[in-house]
């Protein structure tokens, strides 16, 4: 598929430009000396390609130039006439007004203007936008894109000036990986469908962790171990079942017998205990308190020193020093003993909490229990079993919910098991195919690596290498490298000239690659020459020349200033057979858009 002709339905604001199906320049002229210092001139040769991938069925984007200024442009009607592989043409028709409803003409010769063609005679008219996106590409027929439709492919083929910044993740590609490496690695000749499972796969992985997070924290802090809540379900059934048993009867014997066996056996025998246990609290607290109270020194050397000298004795020197020294190192250990006193005396209160906590709620369950012994209303006997009932079933509705999160937890980590097995297997697999596709000199890759590290060293004269390869997730990393003579990565494709060669060289190496295949044979590269040495725009304009001559339809812009300096007076850098467009700043008949700049 290449291009054969653009034009609008008013010629005389958009003239019509004719494609060759080699070289093509878009060649625009700075007439104006005052312009020759400015960055940008505005006269439409980048703007050129917005408008092929407009006709070729972009989605519309309000930020477009044709949508920002809607006043200027909802009269325009827009068509593109491209040559489809079986040597037939088909002409698309894309209004600005109505960018949605697109309509297509198939005819055997090139050059035809359907401008005024009444819409009867459209193969198909005003065809919806989605379904006109899969018209095309079916009429195209570059199979060897599939299973992916020929939109994917576009960003290689016309490269703006933001597309240069990377020779693999176009501007468009700025979503997650998934959404443009599995459709490089098919160009590049990989296994796609492994890559693609592999992400899918890396997915639902992410997924289910995830949802194993919120299972979790649904189950708390603590993630009860499913035999255990097994236990106490079976245990507050059966006794839910006593409880409803009881009240189904009305007969509280049972329940009276069960009620003075709690007392007795367990809260009485409990109370007991704990009292005891806050006895012996007791004691150790006031222990501390009295040890903390005795660790006071009550020697002191100076009124020691004033009783010595009213008697008489002298008590100064290296005797006041030693008892200062001794007393020193008392309080030193004084102190760290009070430390560790004041540390027990902490832990004995919360103790002591502890328990008056818990016999204040076992008082409680016991005078409840008594007191529905020594009720005689069979009344108040069903109405507080009843209530016993209820907590009950309240309690086993938890210990249901607790059990379903448990279950579908262990659901969970199995599946994530299974999937983390198939994840490790495909990335097996993906790691064995880069292995066979790059060892294999007859496959794909290898062909397209040596294309193009011919482009760049016939360019600069130096290797570049083109690798594929899985990191430790088994992600590919597509790189690109400027090699030395030793065969050593340099760091010269970081500049954006010769990033911008690797990149033409990346579009042209796998175009040439697919010359055999059902895939499209035009590229459109924007300004291609700038910051290069006149040198090497000669050797960069050679070998467009010659992928010329093997099938590859190439459209470039680029300025005059670009033209190397003559030699001798002739000019032999560019051929006027093949300027496609030539565009100036002198007036507006210069511009692509014959009209004031926007």
């Amino acid at each position: 598929m290449k291009l054969s002709r653009l034009y609008s339905n008013k010629p005389d604001k958009l003239g019509p430009v004719t494609f060759a199906s080699g070289l093509n320049v878009i060649l625009a002229e700075i007439r104006v000396p005052a312009n020759r210092k400015k960055d940008t001139h505005n006269l439409g040769k980048t703007t050129l390609g917005q408008m092929i991938d407009f006709c070729l069925l972009s989605t519309r984007n309000p930020k477009f130039f044709l949508f920002k200024h809607a006043p200027l442009f909802n009269d325009f009607v827009f068509f593109l006439e491209i040559e489809v592989l079986n040597g037939s043409y088909i002409t698309i028709r894309r209004p600005v007004t109505e960018a949605t409803k697109i309509s297509f003409k198939h005819h055997s010769t090139p050059g035809k203007d359907f401008s005024d063609l009444p819409e009867a005679q459209w193969d198909h008219a005003n065809v919806a936008f989605d379904k006109a996106q899969k018209l095309l590409d079916g009429a195209m027929d570059l199979r060897d894109l599939k299973p992916w439709s020929y939109r994917k492919v576009i960003g290689y083929l016309l490269r703006s000036q933001e597309d240069f910044l990377d020779v693999f993740q176009l501007k468009k590609f700025s979503g997650p990986h998934s959404d443009w490496k599995p459709f490089l690695a098919h160009l590049l000749g990989f296994n796609d469908e492994l890559i693609q499972a592999h992400y899918a796969k890396e997915k639902a992985l992410e997924e289910k962790k995830e949802e194993e997070k919120i299972i979790r924290r649904e189950l708390g802090t603590t993630v009860g171990d499913i035999s255990k809540i097994e236990g106490l379900l079976l245990l507050k059934q059966n006794e839910a079942e006593k409880k409803q048993s009881i009240l189904d009867a009305f007969d509280f014997q049972q329940a009276d017998k069960d009620k003075t066996k709690l007392v007795v056996d367990d809260l009485d025998t409990t109370i007991a205990r704990l009292n005891g246990e806050r006895y012996s609290l007791m004691q150790s607290k006031k222990r501390i308190l009295s040890s903390l109270e005795d660790d006071e020194i009550l020697f002191d050397p100076e009124s020691a020193a004033e009783l010595f000298a009213e008697a008489g004795v002298v008590f100064s020197g290296q005797i006041k020093k030693d008892f200062e020294q001794l007393i020193a190192f008392n309080r030193a250990i004084t102190d760290e003993r009070r430390g560790y006193l004041k540390e027990d005396l902490a832990e004995v209160n919360a103790d002591l909490r502890r328990v008056n906590s818990e016999l204040t709620d076992l008082g409680k369950r016991r005078a409840a229990t008594l007191s529905f012994l020594k009720d005689a209303d069979v009344f108040g006997k069903f109405k507080q079993a009843t209530d016993e009932l209820v907590t009950l079933r309240a309690d086993i509705t938890a210990l249901e919910r607790q059990r379903e999160f448990l279950r579908r937890l262990q659901d969970l980590r199995a599946a994530i098991r299974a999937l983390s097995e198939e994840k490790s297997h495909l990335q097996t697999q993906i790691e064995a195919d880069v292995e066979t596709q790059n060892t294999d000199k007859t496959s794909k890759f290898s062909t397209i690596r040596l294309f193009f590290s011919e482009i760049v060293e016939e360019v600069i004269d130096r290797k570049a290498l083109l690798s594929v390869g899985p990191n430790n997730e088994g992600h590919l990393e597509f790189k690109v490298e400027i090699l030395d003579d030793s065969g050593n990565s340099t760091s010269a494709g970081g500049g954006f000239s010769y990033r911008k060669l690797l990149c033409v060289a990346f579009d042209l190496a796998v175009t040439r690659a697919h010359l055999d295949a059902r895939y499209p044979r035009f590229v459109f590269h924007d300004g291609i020459f700038e910051s290069l040495d006149d040198r090497k725009k000669e050797n960069l304009m050679d070998v467009l020349r010659s992928y010329a001559g093997h099938g590859v339809q190439h459209v470039i812009t680029m300025i005059d200033s670009d033209i190397p300096t003559a030699k001798d007076g002739v000019i032999s850098f560019l051929n006027r057979s093949e300027v496609a467009l030539v565009l100036h700043d002198e007036n507006e008949s210069g511009r692509l858009f014959r009209m004031p700049s926007w």
